[in-house]
C-alpha cells in the first residue's frame, strides 16, 4: 500500500494584496481570555501564597511528632530529613545482618564508591515512629544502612513531537471526550499553525528574537524565537485575525520589517520567513528547571529517576562546557502532605544541585491527582534569563485536580509567553487526563512528549501512550538529545545502536501512515 508522511501541507504564506481588511473570521473555539478582540495574549501567571516548609510539632501524648507547614521558605530550603526507621518487627531479630564497609556507601542519595554495576534498589518503608506505640522495654531495630543509588542508564522511554505529526494529534484530540468531562482542558489545534522563521542573510537562524504579530483590530501578540529561529502561532488558540502583519525585534530595535500575511482558514501549516539585518549568534546560556512529582505513587521509580537526572545534568554540563548553565528544582506533592511544593531556585553550582536532588524521597499523595498546578506556577515564576535557552522538565505520573486544570494551563501559557520549553516525562501510572494535559503543554511550547516504557522492567506497568509510532531508547540519552536539540536548534535523532525497539513506521520524528488514513476535523 502506498504510504505518505502525515505532516500537514506546508504552505507559503499568502501575502495580502491591499490594505483593506477582509471580513473577519469567526473566532475558533478558545476559552475567553483576560483580553478581548484578536491577538489574544496569555493571562497573567496565577499568584500563590508564599511557600511553606514543614516544621515538626509534638504530637498528642509527647510521642514522636507530625509536620505542620507554617514557616515561610527562604531562598533555599534545607534538605528533608532522612527516611525514618521502619516499625519494629514482632520479634527481636536473631542476628544483625552484616553491614557493608563504611567506605563503600555514603549518605542516602549519593553514589556508592564501588558501584561499578547496577545495584538492586531496596524498598524503604515510609512512616514515623509516631505511627505506633512502643511497649516498655521494646527493642528498636537499628536504623538500616543507607542504600546505594541505582546505576543510571536503566530506565527506558519513547518520545513524540505532535507539531511534526499534526494530523495524528488532531485525530487524538478529536476522539477524546476529555473536553466534555473537564471544562478547562486546553485544545491546541496543530492542524492550523503559523510558523515564523527569522534568519540572517546567510540563512542562519536568529534565536531569541521577538516576533510581533499585529491583528486587524490593532491588538498584537509577541512570541520570541527559539534556538532554531522559529516562533509558532496557533490561529485558534491565539485568536488571530484573517489579516495580520509580522515583524521582528531584538534588543529594542527592529531587525526585520513588518510584512502582511493572510492567515489561511484551512488545515495546513503556514511558513512565514523574515530576513534579519543582523548576523546570527549561538546560544551561550541554559536555564534548566526540573519539576518533579515526589508523591508515594512515584516510589517505584523515584530512586532510578534521581540517578538518571543526575546523569543527564552531568552529561549536559560536560558536553556544553562553553554554556553558562543553571539548574533549579520544584518538588511537589499535594494538599495535606508534609509539603505541597518545595522550590530550589536556579543555581550555577551543579554539585550542590545534584545533592539537593539526591536527598528527595517519594511520600504522600493519596488520591490520584496532585498539586501540579502549584508546581508549574512556582517553576514558571522563577527568574529565567531572557538570553538563555529555557527548558522545563516535568516528571510526573498524575494530572492536576479537575478544578485546577485551568490554573495549570494558565501556567503553561505563561511559560510559552516566556519562551520556556515544557518537556513532560510521563512515569508509570499516567492515564488519559495526564497524557492529554502534558501533550498540550509540550505542543504549545514547541517541545516533545516523553514517556517511560516497560522495557527496563523497573516500576509499575506503564500505560501505553496514544501514539502511533516512536523509538524506545534509554531515558538519559533521550533527555540529553532533546535538550541538545533545544540548544542547537536542530532535531537530533538516536544512533541505530541506541534504539531498543521501534513502534509503527518512524522516520525522523514523523509517523508514516497509510494514505487512506483519515482524521476528523470536527
Amino acid at each position: 500500500m502506498r504510504n505518505r508522511f502525515l505532516t500537514g501541507v506546508t504552505l507559503t504564506a499568502l501575502l495580502a494584496s491591499g490594505p483593506a481588511p477582509l471580513p473577519i473570521m469567526a473566532a475558533q473555539a478558545a476559552a475567553p481570555g483576560w483580553n478581548d478582540g484578536f491577538c489574544r495574549n496569555a493571562e497573567p501567571l496565577p499568584q500563590l501564597d508564599p511557600e511553606t516548609r514543614p516544621r515538626p510539632v509534638p504530637a498528642a501524648g509527647g510521642k514522636g511528632g507530625r509536620y505542620d507547614s507554617v514557616a515561610p521558605v527562604m531562598a533555599a530550603p534545607p534538605p528533608p530529613p532522612p527516611p525514618a526507621p521502619p516499625p519494629p518487627p514482632m520479634m527481636a531479630p536473631a542476628a544483625e545482618a552484616a553491614s557493608p564497609p563504611a567506605s563503600d556507601v555514603v549518605v542516602t542519595g549519593s553514589r556508592s564508591d564501588a558501584s561499578a554495576g547496577a545495584a538492586e534498589p531496596v524498598a524503604m518503608e515510609k512512616g514515623s515512629s509516631a505511627d505506633f506505640d512502643r511497649a516498655p522495654g521494646a527493642v528498636m531495630p537499628p536504623r538500616p544502612s543507607p542504600q546505594p543509588q541505582p546505576q543510571s542508564g536503566i530506565l527506558t522511554a519513547g518520545e513524540h513531537d505532535d507539531l511534526l505529526n499534526p494530523e495524528l494529534y488532531a485525530a487524538y484530540v478529536g476522539r477524546s471526550n476529555l473536553g466534555q468531562q473537564i471544562r478547562d482542558l486546553p485544545r491546541v489545534d496543530t492542524m492550523r499553525v503559523v510558523t515564523v522563521k527569522v534568519n540572517d542573510r546567510n540563512g542562519q537562524p536568529i534565536p531569541f528574537a521577538d516576533v510581533v504579530v499585529t491583528c486587524s483590530d490593532g491588538n498584537s501578540i509577541t512570541m520570541a524565537t527559539q534556538a532554531d529561529g522559529g516562533a509558532v502561532f496557533f490561529p485558534g488558540l491565539d485568536r488571530l485575525s484573517e489579516r495580520i502583519t509580522v515583524s521582528a525585534r531584538q534588543g529594542g530595535r527592529t531587525i526585520a520589517d513588518a510584512r502582511p500575511v493572510l492567515v489561511a482558514d484551512a488545515p495546513g501549516g503556514q511558513l512565514v520567513g523574515l530576513t534579519a539585518n543582523q548576523m546570527a549568534a549561538k546560544a551561550t546560556k541554559l536555564d534548566l528547571m526540573l519539576v518533579i512529582d515526589t508523591t508515594g505513587s512515584m516510589g517505584d521509580e523515584i530512586r532510578y529517576l534521581q540517578s538518571e537526572l543526575r546523569s543527564i545534568i552531568n552529561a549536559i554540563t560536560t558536553r556544553h562546557r562553553d554554556l553558562d548553565i543553571r539548574v533549579g528544582f520544584v518538588f511537589y506533592r499535594d494538599l495535606g502532605d508534609d509539603y505541597v511544593t518545595r522550590t530550589i531556585g536556579f543555581d550555577r553550582d551543579i554539585g550542590r544541585a545534584q545533592g539537593v536532588l539526591a536527598q528527595q524521597d517519594a511520600n504522600g499523595g493519596g488520591d490520584y491527582p496532585e498539586a501540579m498546578d502549584q508546581a508549574m506556577i512556582r517553576a514558571v515564576g522563577q527568574s529565567w534569563r531572557p538570553d538563555a535557552v529555557k527548558s522545563l522538565l516535568l516528571v510526573a505520573d498524575a494530572p492536576p485536580h479537575d478544578d485546577k486544570f485551568g490554573r495549570t494551563w494558565a501556567a503553561a501559557e505563561a511559560a510559552r509567553a516566556k519562551r520556556i520549553h515544557i518537556t513532560p516525562v510521563a512515569a508509570s501510572g499516567v492515564a488519559d487526563e495526564a497524557e492529554y494535559a502534558m501533550r498540550a503543554m509540550a505542543a504549545a511550547t514547541q517541545s516533545r512528549y516523553l514517556f517511560l516504557t516497560d522495557d527496563s522492567g523497573v516500576g509499575n506497568p506503564h500505560a501505553p501512550p496514544a501514539i502511533d509510532c516512536y523509538l524506545v531508547t534509554r531515558l538519559d540519552a533521550l533527555v540529553r538529545r532533546v535538550i541538545d536539540s533545544q540548544i542547537s536548534g536542530r532535531r537530533i535523532e538516536p544512533d541505530k545502536d541506541e534504539v531498543i525497539r521501534s513502534v509503527g513506521q518512524y522516520d525522523g520524528g514523523k509517523c508514516v501512515l497509510p494514505a487512506d488514513f483519515k482524521w476528523d476535523s470536527n
